[in-house]
């Protein structure tokens, strides 16, 4: 108590950083944004932050950087975008890197990144809930280490959400999935087709994951088949030698985004023929502006529809109901399957850990109103990589980030007035 009244004399801005290695009830002060998540969008804002002179911490609840990638990622995935596109700020690919680097080679440049900028996550930490506190106006971030006794709570002025797109699986619910006796996996579980040699496998999703799935399949001599639920726009991964995302993006300088789309659909016809005629219908929207208006992103197709168009890969409509060794479709076929691998994609769990906020949708964890541009929001808040706009976007959001954070950081160290954080020293922090 004596420490307490002590306390009360002390004024905001009184700046006692505890350690971070140190576990208590009290508040740890941060003399910057705290960032939670460690994949490439933490890392991103993490350095350009750095590059302006401001510290930040970056909470992560697995033991590595991009767990995701490291974990959850098949063995043959490369990068669907060419490098450029992909390079986190102020560090550009290593020039002996292929177009498509590999997942080893992208791990490495993550980790080569974090080196460079000495960044250094708090690895093993779980965010249970971050709330802004009106009182003392700093963000609460309760935490938990690997065992839930180890908690810590760490206070600050801002609070950077860069858990990404893809945080928790998506799995359908599908009539008979208990009765099913075949293995059924998410595609974060697939590692290659190896196991799967001989053996009939329906994948379930036709995005790139479920179009790279069934073709490493079919490199394993597996008999693939895949469930189109819905439309998709398939368009070659090059056109006249340069990728057909940077030449959309350069076409998009000059033209308007609906004659851009004219002209992919049509070279995707010429180069890969009606994808209708093998199940795969087309929306109605082009793939520029259905992205743009929804974030449904086109597939890029590496091999896939070649496999399709021999027979190699059956493509079937959604599915009615699963029994024990077979799978009925919605068009009344029923065919026998071995295994299930749901390439049904992943949704955000922000919602489950942001508290005190409406700003993040709960139906799928994406910023909303009033996020402008899905990148800031009140009180010190901002999203990183949450624009569906993949690596690049998360590069732009780093950037815009940093920018923002670092006029109210010069204003206030101009006044001598630094708010680190809601720290001890601050009695109504000790609430």
């Amino acid at each position: 108590m004596d420490f307490l009244k002590e306390l009360e004399g002390k004024r905001v801005h009184d700046y006692h950083l505890v350690s971070l290695d140190k576990i208590a009830m009290e508040p740890i002060g941060v003399p910057g944004p705290v960032i939670v998540g460690a994949g490439p969008s933490g890392l991103a804002t993490a350095a350009c932050l750095k590059q302006k002179g401001i510290p930040s911490l970056i909470l992560e609840r697995a033991n590595c950087l991009a767990s995701m990638w490291q974990l959850k990622t098949y063995d043959r995935l490369r990068l669907h975008l060419p490098k450029q596109f992909c390079q986190l700020p102020l560090m550009p690919f290593p020039k002996n890197f292929p177009s498509y680097p590999t997942k080893e080679q992208f791990l490495s440049y993550l980790n080569t990144y974090a080196d460079h900028f000495d960044i250094k996550p708090k690895f093993g930490t779980t965010v249970v809930s971050a709330e802004f506190d009106c009182r003392c106006g700093f963000w609460r971030v309760k935490t938990h280490g690997l065992k839930k006794e180890e908690a810590a709570e760490y206070v600050c002025q801002w609070l950077i959400v860069a858990t990404g797109e893809n945080a928790e699986e998506l799995v359908p619910q599908i009539e008979g999935m208990d009765e099913f006796v075949g293995p059924i996996v998410h595609t974060s579980s697939y590692k290659s087709g190896i196991k799967f040699c001989g053996k009939n496998i329906l994948v379930v999703g036709c995005g790139n994951s479920g179009m790279e799935v069934c073709l490493d399949l079919c490199n394993y001599n597996a008999r693939p088949s895949l469930v189109v639920r819905d439309t998709v726009h398939i368009l070659p991964q090059q056109m006249f030698g340069k990728s057909t995302f940077g030449l959309s993006m350069c076409l998009l300088k000059w033209f308007p985004i609906r004659l851009v789309d004219h002209f992919l659909l049509l070279m995707s016809h010429l180069m890969l023929g009606d994808t209708a005629q093998f199940g795969l219908h087309r929306p109605k929207l082009g793939p520029l502006e259905l992205k743009n208006l929804c974030g449904k992103t086109p597939v890029l197709d590496v091999g896939t529809l070649d496999q399709i168009k021999i027979g190699k890969i059956k493509v079937f409509r959604g599915i009615k109901r699963l029994s024990q060794h077979t799978v009925e479709f919605v068009d009344g076929k029923v065919e026998n399957f071995d295994a299930i691998i749901l390439a049904t994609g992943y949704k955000s769990n922000v919602p489950s850990w942001l508290k005190g906020t409406d700003m993040f949708s709960e139906k799928d964890g994406f910023p909303r109103k009033p996020f402008p541009n899905g990148w800031k929001g009140e009180n010190g808040l901002y999203a990183v990589g949450f624009t569906k706009r993949g690596l690049l976007g998360a590069s732009l959001d780093a950037k815009r980030i940093a920018e923002d954070i670092e006029h109210s950081w010069k204003a206030a160290e101009a006044t001598h007035v630094l708010k680190y954080a809601c720290t001890p020293t601050h009695p109504t922090c000790m609430m």
